[in-house]
């Protein structure tokens, strides 16, 4: 199932990309995304790239019941970023992937940070799979659900980190 979620912030690709790199802001969406436990690892890189490394135990109740069976009470995800440094426009690309342990879903794709007027604009764009024999297709759209949901949450942890941001300080 390919998926695709964009959505516009009020700020430069540069302030933008500090913010996604900044640990307090990556642990405020973690939070925002209903998770149990998170793990926040952001790793800087030559030139102004960076890697997110986000693990977060999610409960299952955006999952339908039916399909609870194949990931318990709780899933675990994986997800990493890696951002290269900032073109001429100060736009920034990189790749995604978002796992789920002990079960076959996987999301692999692409992230954008793109200038826009006096704004950004934030994509996220990939092939999301499930290797669940007969299932596959009701697993993805249910993770696909969860994905775009969390990336809501995201959006708005992102406006309101924006506000805090020309106000001098993070919510």
């Amino acid at each position: 199932m390919h998926l695709r979620v964009s959505f516009a912030l009020p700020a430069s690709p540069a302030t933008v990309a500090e913010m996604l790199a900044d640990p307090a802001y990556v642990e405020a969406k973690v939070r925002a995304t209903g998770a149990i436990e998170q793990q926040v690892d952001v790793v800087p890189a030559e030139g102004g790239a960076f890697t997110v490394t986000t693990r977060r135990a999610l409960p299952t109740d955006q999952i339908p019941a039916n399909m609870r069976g194949f990931v318990g009470s709780q899933i675990d995800v994986r997800q990493v970023e890696a951002w290269e440094a900032a073109g001429p426009d100060g736009g920034r690309a990189g790749t995604v992937v978002v796992e789920i342990a002990g079960a076959p879903v996987r999301l692999t794709g692409a992230v954008r940070l793109l200038p826009a007027e006096d704004a950004s604009t934030l994509s996220y764009e990939g092939d999301l799979k499930a290797a669940i024999p007969l299932f596959s297709g009701a697993v993805e759209e249910a993770a696909a659900r969860a994905i775009r949901s969390a990336l809501e949450a995201e959006e708005a942890v992102a406006r309101r980190w924006l506000e805090g941001h020309e106000a001098g300080s993070q919510p």
